[in-house]
């Protein structure tokens, strides 16, 4: 799906003093004298709590209080664009001094004669429990500073490395709710009761391993680029190392006593940790909590005060009261002589579930779970407690867990793997004789062929080169094999109708078992159908539309033969304060509705994009302007979204659902869904008294659009609804939360908007010519 292009950057006052620190001004509370000593070819610095020894070679220890080696490391990397990758092969370390007079290293680095004209100078000073490092870089044009990066190895660590992300919470100047931004990256060492981390202010996990740490350059206003990394000792979290050690005043970080925030008991109260940092002098400070559930009834508004020594912590754990059901959204703030910081969280219930449908189960996740925090079996317990069955890719050696840990608990798992178009004759069939060899060796049910393949969107243009190049090889090879794993096309950025007639045209509907496609949607409902066919497929497009393009494609299959329909990647994006995107609460309104209309139309799969706020790569580092970073159905420090319980609402709802058929009303701007369930009939109502399009309120400015907080609802219109019902009557709203409709003389009156939700106990009626209602709705 295109997206709209990134607003401008937002700097906070933490940010501002982040450039400051950048700078080489780093200030720790109560610093101890540095002392060099140089000798035989060895260089060595010492402060209170570390020192650095650097010798001939390149190499540079970082040695903790005892003089304990803990990383060492020797060796600088270099990439350009037209010779690829340079290796330092030695350095000659120098006593030295910064421009303010600080003592420090230099490193002079060598590089053989392919490296060109690179030369990497190292400049490494110490304080407090605390090494800076710098390496500045100059060479030809064509060097990459992405591609930046030194070596370390953490010596006896007594638990694995992790890569942490420091994150500040900020607010929107222009309006509408805050957001995290990215203060830093840590990559974190454990010895004992003594950790470590390198800090630096971004760096790709992917990049990094247990012998190089990604280092990117910035440029230098003189030539060049420089890359830089703080080493801090600490006995505290990353994020208060973090604070601590670069000088911030306040920093935040909050935890709860449960994994991904999720309380299985309905009322149980739910413990909140907030662990405060003061990176500067001796202070008291306050801690106020707000807390409000979805229908935005405040539930916790307290304040305490406490006292935090020079460069230390402050921990104080909350009581907050759980809802009957559902979630809340926590707001903890901390304030002292002037400075603040504030962070948030949610927490919810979601009671344990057993679900039954088995194979037949259309509810399915689009990637695998590359972020397995806190551990894999805890993510996969957490998938398969909201419903999902099935994972669209799954092989050895590819992201995320291997197919044997989804075989292990009985869960279905596909694959997708991109072809090339531009590849010959030879080269495609060999890459479909290799990658159908991947996709029955993973034990796939199905082989989507490829990803988005069909650009220039609604054109239709790329079709014959899709079959000619991927899908006919693929299918081909698995007839010469005889194999009999289901094939699917590349799931469609959009439902691309130009792009599918040119398909059957040219012969591709007999190729596959199963029809894919992503039904992108901006800022329209789930159930917008666009007039027209003639659909703009812009970044602010009617193409991007979920239910105009799904009976787009049932139109297709009515004329051209059935197929499965897979939604392998179906979204409810949360980038903040975007118009185009979704608020935090209609994404959790349009997952619910998304998926019952799926049902409805009887689609075999829907495949979420994606589980967790991340992109891969650079895991929970934040990116508010980032697409792609928005999509999960859990936040970045892993709490829930209300889309997250819309989901399990759904696959609950319908786990062994069949649907009977629309609903009709004498308001035409009353629309409902009726399936027959274990538990009865379950209908689906909403009302569209207030339209199709949201986040049209407020003052837009480009992108932005104020958004308003997720416990705020954002429909004015309430049409109400009189039908006839029974005891059980109850309602669930989009995110689960049931109570138990009032009545009167056998009718309920309920109270029908934009929102999606179901009702039990209430009577459908089938009438004749397909035209069905609810018992009691036309009474007079």
């Amino acid at each position: 799906m295109t997206t709209p292009p990134a607003e401008g950057a937002h700097l906070s006052r933490r940010r501002l003093l982040g450039a400051v620190l950048a700078a080489g001004v780093v200030l720790i509370a109560e610093p101890t004298a540095v002392t060099a000593h140089a000798a035989d070819g060895d260089v060595t610095l010492t402060a209170g709590g570390i020192s650095l020894l650097a010798s001939l070679g390149g190499r540079l220890a970082i040695r903790d209080a005892a003089g304990v080696t803990r990383s060492a490391g020797s060796k600088f990397q270099v990439k350009d664009q037209l010779t690829g990758i340079h290796l330092s092969t030695g350095g000659t370390p120098a006593l030295a001094t910064l421009p303010d007079g600080t003592p420090a290293i230099r490193m002079d680095y060598t590089f053989d004669a392919a490296a060109g004209p690179t030369t990497v100078t190292g400049w490494f000073s110490v304080t407090t429990g605390h090494a800076r490092l710098e390496w500045r870089i100059t060479g030809a044009t064509t060097l990459l500073p992405d591609g930046f990066l030194f070596s370390r190895a953490i010596q006896a660590p007594t638990a694995p490395d992790d890569y942490i992300a420091i994150t500040e919470w900020v607010r929107d100047s222009g309006g509408g709710i805050p957001y995290e931004e990215t203060a830093g990256v840590a990559h974190t060492s454990t010895w004992g009761s003594l950790h470590g981390l390198f800090l630096l202010d971004r760096s790709r996990q992917a990049w990094t391993n247990s012998t190089w740490i990604h280092a990117p350059g910035t440029a230098d206003a003189a030539g060049g680029w420089t890359s830089r990394a703080d080493f801090f000792f600490s006995e505290t979290r990353p994020s208060a190392t973090a604070t601590i050690g670069r000088g911030v005043e306040l920093g935040l970080e909050l935890t709860t006593d449960r994994e991904f925030n999720l309380y299985d008991v309905l009322g149980e109260p739910m413990q909140l940790t907030a662990l405060v940092a003061n990176g500067g002098a001796a202070r008291s400070a306050e801690l106020e909590l707000s807390v409000r559930d979805f229908s935005g009834t405040q539930l916790v508004s307290t304040t305490v005060t406490g006292s935090i020594a020079a460069a230390d912590t402050w921990q104080h754990t909350f009581t907050v009261p759980a809802p009957a059901a559902g979630i809340v959204f926590a707001e903890v703030v901390v304030r002292s002589t002037g400075d603040e910081a504030f962070a948030r969280t949610n927490l919810a219930t979601l009671e344990p579930f057993t679900y039954q449908a088995g194979t037949d189960s259309m509810f399915g996740i689009a990637n695998y779970p590359w972020l397995q925090r806190p551990s894999a079996d805890a993510v996969l317990d957490l998938w398969q407690r909201v419903g999902i069955s099935l994972v669209r890719i799954a092989y050895d050696g590819g992201p995320g867990l291997p197919p044997a840990a989804f075989d292990a608990r009985g869960m279905r798992h596909n694959i997708e793997l991109q072809p090339s178009l531009d590849a010959t004759d030879t080269e495609a069939a060999a890459w479909a004789a290799d990658k159908l060899a991947v996709a029955l060796a993973a034990g796939a049910g199905r082989f989507e062929v490829g990803n988005e393949l069909n650009r220039p969107f609604n054109t239709g243009t790329a079709a014959q080169s899709y079959l000619d190049k991927a899908l006919r090889p693929v299918f081909d090879r698995r007839a010469a094999i005889g194999a009999t794993v289901k094939l699917m096309n590349n799931g469609l950025a959009g439902m691309d109708k130009p792009w599918v007639e040119n398909f059957v045209a040219a012969g591709g509907w007999d190729l596959i078992d199963a029809f894919a496609y992503h039904p992108g949607r901006g800022n329209f409902t789930p159930d917008y159908i666009p007039s027209g066919d003639d659909w703009s497929t812009g970044s602010s497009g009617t193409y991007w539309n979920f239910y105009g393009g799904l009976k787009q494609l049932k139109s297709l299959m009515a004329q051209h033969g059935p197929k499965e329909i897979w939604l392998t990647e179906a979204y409810a994006p949360t980038k903040p304060n975007s118009w185009w995107h979704d608020t935090y609460r209609h994404a959790a309104e349009n997952v619910l509705l998304s998926l019952a209309l799926a049902k409805a139309e009887g689609v075999t799969c829907v495949c979420w994009y994606q589980f967790h706020d991340s992109v891969l790569g650079m895991p929970q580092v934040a990116d508010p302007d980032n697409v792609e970073y928005h999509y999960g159905l859990m936040n970045r420090d892993l709490s829930p979204k209300p889309s997250l319980l819309a989901y399990a609402t759904a696959a609950r709802v319908l786990d062994r659902a069949t649907f009977r058929g629309w609903l009709t009303f004498p308001d035409p701007q009353t629309f409902g869904l009726w399936f027959d369930t274990p538990d009865g009939p379950a209908v689906v109502l909403w009302n569209r008294a207030d339209g199709y399009i949201l986040n049209t309120a407020g003052q837009r400015t480009d992108w932005h659009f104020p958004a308003p907080e997720a416990w705020v609802d954002p429909w004015p219109t309430k049409t109400l609804l009189t039908v006839t019902a029974d005891n059980t009557a109850r309602e669930l709203d989009a995110i689960g939360r049931s109570r138990q409709l009032p009545l009167s003389q056998g009718r309920s009156t309920l109270t029908l908007d934009g929102a999606p939700r179901v009702f039990y106990g209430l009577t459908p009626l089938a009438g004749p010519d397909g035209v069905n209602t609810l018992a009691g709705c036309c009474d007079a």
